[in-house]
C-alpha cells in the first residue's frame, strides 16, 4: 500500500554578529574552551541581559527576504521567553527564546526539486540563544562542558510540513542556506555548527490525517539530512505495516550505521513551562527601522534570477545555476564585464559564451575540487580576458580551455591560496608557446588551396552531395594550420571555394 512522507524542518542559523545575543562576549569560533563565556552567558547573580541590535536587524532582513521585501510578516512587537529545562550545557537552567510572539511569522521559500518548482511555506522565525556544548572525547569516560557557545545568537526558522521527500527537504535546506549567506546574516559553515537542521518526519496514507512525527536532531550536513530522513521514513512505514505504532520522540542519526536511534520521548511546549523573561523588554520594530534595513539589502536571489532571464534570455536552469549563491552571480557578471572592451555593450552571444564557461568549466572544476562557494581558482578578470581573445579570434576555444586549466592547476598546487594566472600571463603564454590563432584570410585561403589539391577525392564526394566530406576537408585544413586556424574562417572560405 502507498505511503506519503510528510516533512517539516526546523533550522538553527547562527547569526553573523561579532558578539553574543545578550552580552558582549565574542562569538569567534575555535577559542580555547570556556574562554568566551561571560557572566551574562552563564547567568551569574546580579547580571542582566541586553539585546544585541545587530541580531534583531538580521532577523528583520530575513523576514524581508522571505516575503518579497514587503515586511508585513515582521512582528512590530515581539517578546522573549524563558524555555525551562535542565541539561549540563545549559548553565542558567533555561534558554532565552521566543515563543508566543516571534520576530517573524509567515513567508515562503521556493525550491526546485525533481526538476519541478515548489513553494515551501514558513511558520515562523524567532531569535534565541544557543546552549553550550558537551564534549565526550578524551575525557577518560567523562563528559566535559564548553560554554563558549552559550549565548551565541540563533535564528530558528520553522517550516510548514510541506515537503514530501528527502530530496525536497535537501533542496529546501540548500536554498535556505544559500539565502542566509546571500543576505549576509549567517556564514553557513555547517562544520562549525553555524547551520543545523532538525527534521520532523511522519508518514500517512496519501491525503489522510497527519501521522505521529519523530524529530531527528542536529543534522549538520545535507548528505546526513537526506540519509536520516530516508531511513526514518522507511522505519516508520515498516513499523506501521508490521502492526506497530509510532510514538512521538526525539531521535539522533548515527551516520556510521546509517540509522536513527531514539533519544527521548518528545516533550510538548507545556513541558518547557515557557513564561516571559522578566529581564528583557519587548522588541519594538518601527517602520523606519524596517525601511532602513530594506534600503541596505540589495538584490535578492529571485530578483537576480528573473533579471538574468529577462535581460539575457537565459533558461530557468541557467539562471538558477548562476544565482545559486551571491558569489557565483557576481563572478559571472565580472567575467562578462571583463570580456568586453571599453564601452562595448554585450550581446546575446556574449551572455551565452560567459554563462557556458562559468557553468561548464568553472563550476564543474569548483565542485570537483570541493571548493566552497565564493572560491574561484581563476579570477573573473583572467577568464574574461581569455574569452575576449576567443571572441576576437586571437585564440581558439580549445586553446582558451587549455590555458584556463593550466591556471587552475597552478592555484591547486598552491592549495588554492591564491588565483592562478592573470591577463598579463595570458599574453605571455600565447606568445611564448605560439598559441595565437591564424585568422588572416589570405593565409587561410592559401592553405585551403593546398588542401583542395591534395584531397581531390573528398572534393568530388562533397560536390556529389556527401556533406561528411566537407568535415574531412575542414579537419585537413585545421591539421595544416597545426590547430591554429580560425574554425569560422576556415569553414566560410572552404565552403565558398567548394561551391563557386
Amino acid at each position: 500500500m502507498d505511503w506519503e512522507i510528510v516533512i517539516g524542518l526546523e533550522t538553527h542559523a547562527q547569526l553573523s554578529t561579532v558578539s553574543k545575543i545578550f552580552s558582549g562576549a565574542s562569538t569567534a569560533f575555535g577559542a580555547e574552551a570556556n574562554t568566551q563565556a561571560c557572566g551574562v552567558d552563564i547567568a551569574l547573580p546580579g547580571v542582566l541581559p541586553v539585546i544585541n541590535r545587530g541580531a534583531v536587524e538580521r532577523a528583520i532582513r530575513f523576514g524581508l527576504a522571505v516575503n518579497g521585501k514587503r515586511g508585513d510578516n515582521i512582528c512590530r512587537r515581539s517578546v522573549f521567553a524563558r524555555k525551562n529545562y535542565f541539561y549540563p550545557d545549559l548553565p542558567k537552567g533555561y534558554q532565552i527564546s521566543q515563543f508566543e510572539f516571534p520576530i517573524v511569522t509567515g513567508g515562503s521559500v521556493t525550491i526546485i526539486a525533481n526538476k519541478a518548482e515548489k513553494t515551501i511555506r514558513l511558520t515562523r522565525a524567532h531569535l534565541e540563544e544557543d546552549a553550550g556544548k558537551s564534549l565526550h572525547e578524551d575525557f577518560q569516560g567523562l563528559t566535559g562542558i564548553d560554554l563558549n557557545r552559550a549565548g551565541t545568537p540563533l535564528l530558528e526558522i520553522v517550516s510548514e510540513p510541506d515537503m514530501r521527500s528527502a530530496e525536497e527537504a535537501v533542496a529546501y535546506a540548500k536554498t535556505l542556506h544559500a539565502l542566509l549567506r546571500w543576505i549576509g546574516i549567517c556564514d553557513g559553515n555547517m562544520q562549525e555548527g553555524s547551520f543545523r537542521c532538525d527534521a520532523n518526519v511522519s508518514v500517512r496514507r496519501p491525503g489522510g490525517e497527519l501521522g505521529t512525527r519523530r524529530e531527528i536532531k542536529n543534522l549538520n550536513s545535507f548528505r546526513f539530512l537526506q540519509q536520516a530522513i530516508e531511513y526514518e521514513a522507511q522505519w516508520q512505514i515498516d513499523t506501521l505495516e508490521a502492526g506497530g505504532k509510532i510514538r512521538q520522540a526525539t531521535v539522533l542519526f548515527d551516520p556510521d550505521a546509517g540509522v536513527t536511534r531514539e533519544m527521548r520521548s518528545k516533550e510538548d511546549a507545556h513541558d518547557y513551562r515557557y513564561f516571559p523573561d522578566p529581564d528583557l523588554l519587548p522588541i519594538e520594530v518601527g517602520e523606519g527601522w524596517i525601511a532602513q534595513v530594506l534600503a541596505g539589502m540589495g538584490e535578492l536571489p529571485v530578483e537576480r534570477k528573473l533579471r538574468f532571464q529577462r535581460e539575457m534570455s537565459f533558461s530557468a536552469y541557467d539562471a538558477e545555476v548562476l544565482t545559486a549563491d551571491w558569489e557565483t552571480g557576481n563572478y559571472f557578471e565580472g567575467v562578462l564585464q571583463a570580456s568586453l572592451q571599453g564601452g562595448e555593450k554585450p550581446g546575446q552571444g556574449d551572455f551565452k559564451l560567459c554563462a557556458n564557461w562559468v557553468i561548464n568549466e568553472v563550476l564543474a572544476k569548483r565542485n570537483a575540487d570541493n571548493l566552497p562557494p565564493g572560491k574561484f581558482a581563476v579570477s573573473e578578470e583572467t577568464l574574461g580576458y581569455l574569452l575576449r581573445l576567443v571572441r576576437s579570434g586571437d585564440i581558439s576555444a580549445r586553446t582558451a580551455k587549455d590555458v584556463f586549466s593550466e591556471f587552475w592547476e597552478e592555484s591547486r598546487a598552491r592549495a588554492f591560496s591564491d588565483q592562478g594566472g592573470s591577463p598579463e600571463n595570458v599574453d605571455k603564454l600565447i606568445v611564448t608557446r605560439g598559441l595565437k590563432q591564424v585568422s588572416d584570410s589570405g593565409a587561410i585561403e592559401a592553405i585551403i588551396d593546398q588542401v583542395l589539391v591534395a584531397n581531390a577525392k573528398s572534393v568530388e564526394e562533397f560536390r556529389s552531395g556527401k556533406e561528411k566530406a566537407f568535415n574531412a576537408l575542414v579537419g585537413q585544413a585545421m591539421k595544416a594550420t597545426k590547430g591554429k586556424g580560425n574554425p569560422a574562417a576556415i569553414n566560410e572560405i572552404l565552403r565558398r571555394k567548394l561551391t563557386s
